[in-house]
């Protein structure tokens, strides 16, 4: 509905005139934004002395001249004077309109306030006999304000109440400022820093500075000392442009558009040291504020070429006319004797007169070789829509300019991949982010914040535009970095499509860009921008459009849950941040929820663990701990946890998932919960002491539970450990008969995670058990078939061909199949999957007989699988390590390593494989140095270990490393018989690589 502002009467939308009076029915803007503003808050010292001195009406007069002399110096800074409190004044600086200079602007107020009051004391003096003394306070940060169309714009938040700290804080004739309006101003202000204030209402101090003085002069756009990164081809179109006019002896006029820090300056001075000794090149800047700005230009340029008197005398001849008539002259004459180069910079903010003088000087200057170089934001298309001249857009640098850039900044200095990464993403082709991003690094910062003085510029653009303009990215940045046209319309007060015109105007402004392959959307030209958009929205109107966007993208399919469900969870955290959740938050963070954990439960049945890890999380912290969706998706999100290396949070969320269930009475999800948490422990023993028989009590109980309720996922849960403990005794066959049990119930609940899981621990087993190396290569082609959308499934299944591959001597086959595992593996970013790569790689690189390649996968795996505490597969990997030092000679390297990792404190008893080769291979490490007695003992530990098992492949290695420890004990016979039998073990199970390494043949197999 439309509320006419005429009389106040409702209408239906799509009206555009109230049915009641007849108006025109204007749309409803946003009332309210968040900026970033300045505040200054001055006081007089000592006036209530003051009051006792004089009579009240020759104090009404003296503070009267005080304010009055105040409120001009403030506002011809371009503050605004919020309110007079007695003998104290608050300004605002951003309001109605932020300026990127901002705080510069309210340093200068300040300071030239001490300057004004001191002069003004001496008025008050002669008049009153009275001298005034003021303090002030300045500080920068958010606040909620009216628009620049509200009456009431008032400015309220933190920053407003800091400021007054300030001041009350400053002594007489002292001005302290704020760090954040430091920063903004620093290049051109001189501080002292003061001790850290203790404000009342602060819990931490506040760090404040003194200003000194500020430097005349604007801030500098940056990017004085960064090196020229691409820009040839426009260096070279300006440089024809100059010879053109040497040439023709005329006046050419070039401008080089571009957004801030996209690089304009910095090309105007490579032109400057391009043309040295062949041109004179004089240069200019445009001002945005302050008194006599018309030909301020001139006045740099004509001081630059000794000829202040010149442009004096011309600018005394009153009339424009004639003042253009004598610079023309003037630049004439000079250009005569060498040709001349005009750079004028930031002429977006000229007057409008000194764009007149620049076009009289290209229509009518004469046989003169003067190039005219302009330098300006997109915005003077608009003022000027037909500028003439040669216009020359610069677009944001290339990834490759991008990396040179930050190469040349960095010097000696060097940068994580992953932090290069962020700061190019985030710069987005624009050197100045780029170099305000790494200097903002080196003083400690984040690559994931955005430096202030980022915030200040892009802000400053967004609120200099037309109403229609900003209303309209603000909406498209609720939807995103890319938005469509239709969903603008959604969004607007009266859901109509903004008109073409508008966005266009946004696209010259190179704010959006049109996107290249979807028709009739658009994104934003950065994301910095569609950030600054974002943050000028209040949260409750946030709330309101994030919830419009997902109700427009609400049933186009389960592939839209993941957006929905992001635009309802910012509705519910941007009203939440508010106050109290009442009944609207609620069901929005129901809502939000619901999306994400289906999106989540997906994620998880596809392999994809990091965002379903992601999701699940993002789902459940939005709902109370006995909410019964929460509950169900603890299991999978504490399973997802482990997977990406969580461990510790993977313990405390199922342990929370058990608790909370059993309360709610919800016994079948405690069960789950439970199955997964044991199972975990049972991976940790050394730190939680859990053991076989726990495992097994905790598996009955649960078992118990899956039928009484007839839970098909819970029974899969259940099969599946209990073929794992089946497999890790060595009972192979038995295990396979569970796991393909586990997945046909997993399949009939439809739990695609879980059947993934069991079918994954099928091959396993089979790689491990007694089926044949052909038989298992049947079954993993077989297995494969079955769930070929499961991601993390295909990875297993590559790891197990590559196994098989490498035990038939066909390596380059292995290496491949692991290769691709590895690119699938890190899309998903699991950490345990990405070390359980590195031990397949490296079980392959022992079998291909390189030792030094398998350590170079082996290391970094066991490595990073101590650092998340996974020891039970530590222990399965840190023996094949071992075993490389040994290949290599490195035998004490190896001894230590074994003592290091002790699979005795890494693993349970029953885990046959990990305690099984951790003897085998210290054995033979023991006996290279002589211990051999007890290496012999351990040997055979070992193979009495897997003699009972059905694990042929580890029997056969345990047998062969017996006989090399009889060897190096100077036993031949006894060695020779046990090396048979090893032998023999590797020829039934098909390992012709590793039975060809112990009779010291060579095997060769075509691949």
């Amino acid at each position: 509905m439309l509320t006419c502002s005429s009389c106040g009467r409702e209408n239906p939308d799509g009206f555009q005139f109230c049915g009641s009076c007849g108006a025109a029915l204007a749309v409803l803007r946003i009332r309210e934004v968040r900026k970033t503003v300045t505040v200054l808050f001055a006081d007089v010292t000592g006036s209530t002395a003051l009051g006792e001195r004089l009579d009240p009406e020759s104090l009404r007069r003296v503070m009267g001249r005080y304010l009055e002399e105040m409120k001009v110096v403030l506002e011809r800074h371009g503050g605004t004077v919020e309110k007079f409190i007695g003998d104290a004044v608050m300004a605002v600086f951003g309001i109605p309109t932020l300026h990127e200079d901002d705080a510069l602007r309210s340093l200068r107020a300040a300071s030239e306030m001490r300057d004004r009051l001191a002069s003004l004391n001496e008025e008050l003096e002669r008049d009153f006999g009275v001298r005034l003394e003021a303090r002030i306070g300045v500080n920068t940060g958010e606040v909620v304000t009216g628009d620049g169309e509200s009456h009431d714009r008032l400015a309220t938040g933190d920053a407003v109440n800091v400021a007054a700290r300030l001041e009350q804080s400053a002594a007489p004739g002292e001005i302290l400022l704020g760090g954040q309006t430091l920063e903004l101003a620093a290049e051109v202000v001189e501080v002292e820093p003061v001790e850290p204030l203790s404000l009342k209402g602060k819990t931490d101090a506040v760090a404040a500075y003194r200003l000194v003085r500020v430097v005349d002069g604007p801030l500098p756009e940056g990017g004085g000392d960064v090196p020229i990164v691409g820009r040839r081809d426009e260096l070279a179109r300006v440089r024809g442009a100059f010879d053109e006019a040497v040439s023709a002896r005329r006046c050419g006029l070039v401008t080089v558009l571009g957004p801030p820090g996209i690089g304009k300056s910095r090309l105007g001075r490579e032109l400057a040291a391009a043309l040295s000794g062949e041109a004179n090149v004089l240069s200019g800047r445009c001002l945005p504020y302050g008194e006599g700005i018309t030909y301020w230009p001139l006045r740099e340029i004509f001081a630059a070429a000794g000829g202040e008197s010149e442009l004096d005398a011309a600018l005394e001849q009153g009339a424009p006319e004639e003042i253009f008539w004598a610079v023309r002259k003037a630049f004439e004459s000079r250009a005569r004797v060498q040709p001349l180069v005009l750079v004028v910079e930031d002429i977006h903010w000229a007057e409008p007169t000194l764009l007149d003088l620049i076009e009289h000087l290209t229509l009518w200057t004469r046989d003169a070789p003067l190039l005219l170089l302009c330098l300006a934001r997109p915005e003077l298309l608009d003022e000027r829509p037909g500028w003439g001249g040669l216009t020359i857009a610069l677009d944001p640098l290339s990834e490759a300019e991008s990396d040179q850039l930050i190469e040349e900044l960095l010097g000696e200095s060097r940068l994580e991949q992953g932090t290069r990464a962020r700061i190019r993403a985030a710069a987005e082709g624009n050197p100045l982010f780029v170099e305000q991003l790494l200097a903002m690094l080196a003083e400690g910062g984040s690559p994931e914040d955005v430096p202030p003085t980022i915030q200040a510029l892009l802000a400053a653009r967004l609120d200099a535009l037309p109403d229609e303009e900003r209303d309209l990215l603000e909406r498209a940045s609720v939807i995103g970095l890319e938005f469509e046209w239709e969903a603008l319309g959604e969004l607007a007060p009266d859901r109509r499509r903004p008109a073409g015109s508008q966005l266009v105007a946004l696209v010259r402004k190179e704010l959006i860009r049109p996107h290249e392959a979807i028709q009739d959307t658009f994104y934003f030209r950065h994301m910095l921008i569609r950030d600054a958009a974002y943050e000028r929205i209040p949260k409750e109107v946030r709330s309101e459009l994030h919830e419009g966007v997902a109700g427009w993208l609400n049933g186009r399919g389960y592939e839209f849950d993941e957006i929905v469900g992001y635009h309802l969870e910012q509705a519910y955290r941007s009203v939440a941040e508010l106050g109290p959740a009442g009944d609207r938050a609620r069901a929005l963070a129901e809502r939000a929820a619901e999306h994400l954990a289906a999106s989540g439960l997906r994620a998880n049945g596809r392999g994809d663990t990091g965002a379903a890890a992601n999701l699940l999380e993002r789902a459940s912290s939005l709902l109370p701990a006995d909410n019964q969706l929460r509950l169900s998706l603890q299991t999978p999100f504490g399973e997802a946890l482990r997977d990406v290396g969580q461990l510790e949070l993977a313990d405390s969320v199922l342990s929370e998932a058990v608790d909370h269930a059993s309360e709610a009475g919800e016994r079948a999800v405690a069960a789950a919960a439970a199955v997964a948490l044991i199972e975990l422990r049972f991976h940790r023993p050394a730190q939680t002491g859990v053991g076989r028989e726990d495992v097994m009590r905790e598996l009955a109980a649960a078992v118990r539970v899956f039928e009484e309720f007839d839970d098909e996922a819970g029974l899969a849960r259940a099969l599946c450990l209990g073929g794992k403990l089946h497999f890790w005794v060595g009972a192979a066959a038995a295990a396979i008969k569970d796991f393909e049990r586990s997945a046909r119930h997993a399949r009939d609940a439809g739990d695609a995670a879980q059947e993934a899981e069991s079918l994954q621990y099928v091959l396993v087993a089979s790689l491990r058990g007694a089926t044949p190396v052909d038989a298992a290569l049947r079954r993993v082609e077989e297995v494969g078939a079955q769930l070929d959308l499961n991601r993390r499934f295909g990875v297993g299944v590559l790891l197990t061909l590559g196994h098989l591959e490498a035990m038939q001597a066909r390596f380059n086959a292995a290496r491949d199949a692991i290769s691709r595992a590895r690119a699938t593996a890190e899309s998903l970013g699991v950490v345990l999957l990405a070390s359980l790569l590195g031990t397949s790689a490296g079980s392959v690189e022992l079998l291909a007989g390189d030792p030094v390649a398998a350590e170079q996968h082996l290391r970094p795996a066991c490595d990073e699988l101590e650092q998340i505490g996974e020891l039970g597969f530590l222990a399965s990997s840190a023996p094949l390590l071992a075993e490389a030092l040994f290949l290599q000679g490195r035998h004490l390297d190896g001894l230590r390593l074994t003592e290091r990792w002790d699979a005795r404190r890494l693993t349970v008893p029953e885990d046959v494989d990990g305690q099984a080769n951790w003897r085998r291979v210290r054995a033979k490490l023991q006996a290279s140095r002589g211990e051999v007695e007890e290496a012999e003992h351990l040997a055979r530990e070992a193979t009495a270990m897997v003699a009972p098992t059905e694990f042929l492949d580890l029997r056969a290695q345990t047998l062969a490393d017996l006989g090399e420890v009889l060897r190096l004990a100077g036993r031949p016979e006894e060695s020779a018989a046990a090396v048979q039998e090893a032998i023999q073990l590797f020829e039934a199970k098909g390992n012709v690589a590793a039975a060809g390494h112990l009779s010291g043949t060579s095997v060769s197999v075509p691949e």
